[in-house]
């Protein structure tokens, strides 16, 4: 997430500015499911290859796109990535905590490293180095070789982790975040192949995402040699927060669930739940990416958002 403040004014103006034609905005959502070069944005836009690329070059200036070169059938394309999936923008600061206020507990816990499990077919497990268990065997989840795991994938059910609450005694939490990299499970892989996927924090339900397919229509940038190209490639990189007001995915409002309901207080540790709900309209599964696979180099961070209270 970018996070910027009226008191960073250049910048402030830089992304205005970027964000300030429909194009340039268009151009960001059609980069919300995969990477595009130049001309494919174009043609999906229906406007000159050159007023596109004109678009990049002040998206990229402002930092919200990367860019790379990677060859063509004639030359070489630029292909174009969304750098955030969510800006923030702080412009009445003197009612917000400043940054130096505020504090950040953060873990990041390997995928593989679920507590317990309820899984159905299709589902599987794959390392860096190869399938970890027998695949489309759900007891095969049990196996203690699953803490090694870098792509998890299932139909139906869930995964449930244990992270530690190591916060100061006289720390007032203001937020909690948890980003992963997600996407549904299809047979083979499915761009359009809708999922209702769920989070749960301490058995409190906080918000579905409907990923909108199972993505493979290219190579994930960190996906390892042996990975064949007909399976899952990548996912989005989603992010539930949880306030003391509601619960956003990606700074979207999805419910009114706030701090106050996930019984943080005195606690040392939390339960988070990633699954399909049995009555969800669109089970279409999951496929949960770690650090060595898809697109993120990353596996399921945790932030805890908090400021230190006076002492009594």
């Amino acid at each position: 997430m970018l996070d910027i403040t009226i008191n960073e004014p250049d910048r402030l103006v830089q992304i205005a500015h970027a964000l300030s034609t429909r194009a340039r905005v268009d151009i960001l959502r059609l980069l919300n499911a995969k990477s595009l070069n130049v001309i494919e944005i174009a043609e999906a836009l229906e406007l000159p290859v050159s007023t596109v690329a004109n678009h990049v070059k002040l998206l990229e200036a402002a930092k919200l796109i990367h860019t790379e070169l990677l060859p063509a059938t004639r030359g070489a394309m630029k292909v174009c990535s969304r750098s955030y999936d969510d800006i923030l923008i702080t412009l009445n600061t003197s009612v917000h905590w400043s940054k130096d206020d505020v504090s950040v507990y953060e873990v990041e816990l390997p995928i593989g490293q679920y507590s317990t499990c309820e899984v159905h077919p299709t589902c599987g497990q794959a390392s860096a180095e190869g399938m970890l268990i027998r695949e489309d065997e759900p007891a095969s989840f049990y196996h203690p070789n699953h803490v090694g795991a870098q792509l998890i994938w299932f139909r139906k059910g869930y995964l449930d982790y244990l992270l530690p609450l190591e916060l100061p005694k006289n720390a007032r939490p203001e937020a909690i975040e948890f980003s992963m990299e997600l996407c549904s499970e299809a047979p083979n892989f499915d761009n359009d192949w809708p999922s209702d996927i769920t989070l749960w924090i301490n058995d409190v339900e906080i918000g579905t995402w409907t990923s909108p397919g199972d993505f493979g229509d290219r190579r994930g940038k960190l996906n390892p040699d042996w990975w064949i190209d007909w399976a899952t490639q990548y996912g989005l990189l989603k992010t539930w927060r949880v306030d003391k007001e509601r619960t956003t995915i990606d700074m979207d409002k999805v419910s009114d669930v706030s701090l106050a309901d996930l019984a943080l207080e005195g606690r040392h540790h939390l339960k988070l739940r990633i699954g399909i709900k049995p009555d969800a309209l669109h089970k279409g599964g999951i496929n949960l990416f770690g650090r060595h696979f898809g697109d993120h180099p990353q596996d399921i961070v945790m932030k805890v958002h908090y400021v230190l209270a006076d002492p009594e």
